[in-house]
């Protein structure tokens, strides 16, 4: 009965074979075998599977109708440079994208992207540019605070110097570095949006007729949420930078200030903040659009189309020098008053100007003309340089629209 059973076992595994190898064999007619490599690296139907060159054997064109061919997951024909999916397949598909693309500007005028890297350019340009001089702002605060102990730019130095060392000079980096660069991501960006937010409104001709009206609306704007962002920071500086002994940093400076005074240490001194930063900016901004038009209208002798991007950058140097004197005149008297403000306890902006007087409030102009004016300049060159090496569009100076022009006669 054993002998039996195993016999009958033995004949339904052979059945199973035999059934298994005529499907095999069927298969094999039906599928030809370069369809069935295909089918076993087909990633949508294994999900392990590998690409490699399968070798397979030759068919007749007679047969089937066609050349000898041989077929694998990522196949290379005669002509082709590499092979589907391979790294430098990508990498050449990358590179056509970007040869498709605009060749000119990255971004459209007013896009999100625009403004970002606009105020980008602005957290670059602000914030490099006050950190790198402040050994020259420490000085200047210090003229304005104590003009009898600091009289003058060079004395304000060599008693810096004697007092604190070298390393004295560099106090307050850390507020100037965040301060300022809080403030020219705000001045920059939101100029940019108002800007064309208020040409929208103006209209083209408009626009044109009163644009220096448009610069000085637009850079008041930005400065007012500007200044907002860089309060905290300045009145840090300005009482670690003036206040012999009450600290050396920020990490010390902005909690006493808070447990001595409150939130309102820090924000005290932005009315008086907007009194010297919205003028100082008005001034810089209006100045330089001004400056800029004037100087390729008038000095340079062909027009900003055929120049190349150095010597625009050039042109872009000068203005905003230009502009930077102008700046540091108009600004001066409310930088002494958030100075001193910014240095005593309890004081008020009108006590303040009133115990300064006429003469008080203009110490320190000459350091402050060399300053802003050369920060000015480089603030405008690296936001320019920005906008040059992201290719953000930088429209040319403005013209008069042709429909103004024939609304007063001088078309031709």
């Amino acid at each position: 009965m054993r002998i039996l059973t195993i016999l009958t076992c033995c004949l339904g595994e052979r059945r199973r074979h035999l059934k298994t190898a005529s499907k095999t064999l069927l298969s094999r007619k039906m599928y030809p075998t370069t369809l069935t490599q295909l089918a076993r690296a087909n990633p949508f139907s294994a999900p392990l599977f590998s690409l490699r060159q399968v070798e397979e054997p030759q068919q007749s064109t007679t047969e089937h109708g066609h050349s000898n061919r041989r077929f694998a997951a990522a196949a290379v024909l005669e002509g082709d440079s590499c092979e589907f999916g391979s790294q430098k397949y990508f990498l050449l598909c990358g590179f056509g994208g970007i040869l498709s693309c605009d060749s000119d500007v990255s971004c459209e005028f007013g896009s999100m992207k625009y403004y970002a890297l606009c105020g980008f350019g602005g957290i670059l340009s602000c914030g490099l540019t006050h950190t790198a001089v402040v050994p020259l702002d420490l000085v200047k605060c210090r003229i304005q605070v104590n003009p009898d102990k600091y009289k003058t730019i060079f004395n304000g130095f060599s008693v810096t110097l004697r007092e604190d060392g070298v390393r004295g000079l560099g106090k307050g980096w850390a507020p100037t570095f965040i301060g300022y660069s809080m403030q020219g991501l705000c001045k920059f960006g939101f100029y940019e949006v108002f800007k064309i937010l208020y040409s929208d409104l103006l209209g083209e001709e408009n626009t044109y007729l009163w644009r220096t009206s448009l610069y000085l609306a637009s850079s008041a704007s930005a400065e007012f949420f500007a200044d907002v962002a860089l309060a905290p920071m300045e009145a840090c500086k300005v009482r670690i930078q003036t206040q012999a002994g009450y600290a050396n940093t920020l990490r010390e400076c902005a909690p006493k200030m808070y447990a001595e005074e409150g939130l309102w240490a820090f924000y005290k001194g932005v009315v008086p903040l907007w009194m010297r930063q919205i003028p100082y900016t008005m001034m810089k901004f209006a100045c330089f659009e001004r400056t800029v038009e004037a100087l390729y209208k008038y000095v340079v002798p062909k027009p900003r189309s055929d120049c190349s991007k150095p010597e625009q950058l050039v042109v872009t140097f000068v203005a905003g020098y230009i502009a930077g004197v102008f700046c540091a005149v108009v600004s001066h008297p409310a930088d002494s008053v958030v100075s001193v403000l910014n240095k005593e306890k309890g004081s008020t902006a009108g006590q303040v100007l009133k115990r300064l007087g006429p003469r008080g409030v203009w110490k320190g102009l000459v350091a402050r003309i060399i300053m802003i004016g050369t920060l000015t300049a480089l603030q405008w060159f690296i936001y320019d340089s920005v906008k040059v090496y992201f290719r953000l569009p930088r429209p040319p100076p403005p013209e008069m629209p042709e429909s103004l022009k024939k609304k007063l006669g001088l078309a031709e």
